[in-house]
């Protein structure tokens, strides 16, 4: 079988191609940012449901204050879904959020705000 000038170059032209996209992105370098880290935060929580009770308990590792709401929508149309006042986890500190629902939870979450 024999090849003719134009489906003997395409191979070639291919790889060429490849070979200049990969060291295009193997040298491609992300700009050099400035500004430092940001500081961890953020309060680490966990949410538990039994029946129609939800309890949150929410502990904070990090030197900022982290405000924390509870957030429940209920499975029912008609009941009520709820959300905490904020409660401030300072420091090396745990808190307990809690709320219900009249019937069944469908969800159950919190939110996390800085403290000010």
């Amino acid at each position: 079988m024999r090849l003719s000038r134009r489906t003997a170059s395409l191979p070639l032209a291919v790889a060429l191609v490849m070979t200049l996209a990969y060291q295009a992105v193997s040298h491609a370098r992300a700009p050099a940012d400035d500004q430092e880290p940001a500081e961890p935060f953020g309060a680490a929580c966990w949410v538990r449901v039994i029946d129609s009770t939800v309890t949150a308990y929410c502990r904070n590792p990090y030197p900022e204050t982290d405000h924390v709401s509870l957030h429940i929508e209920c499975a029912r149309w008609w009941d009520i879904d709820t959300d905490s006042a904020r409660v401030a986890a300072e420091p090396a500190r745990t808190v307990r959020l809690a709320g219900r629902c009249w019937k069944e939870v469908d969800e159950a979450w919190v939110s996390h705000r800085r403290g000010s």
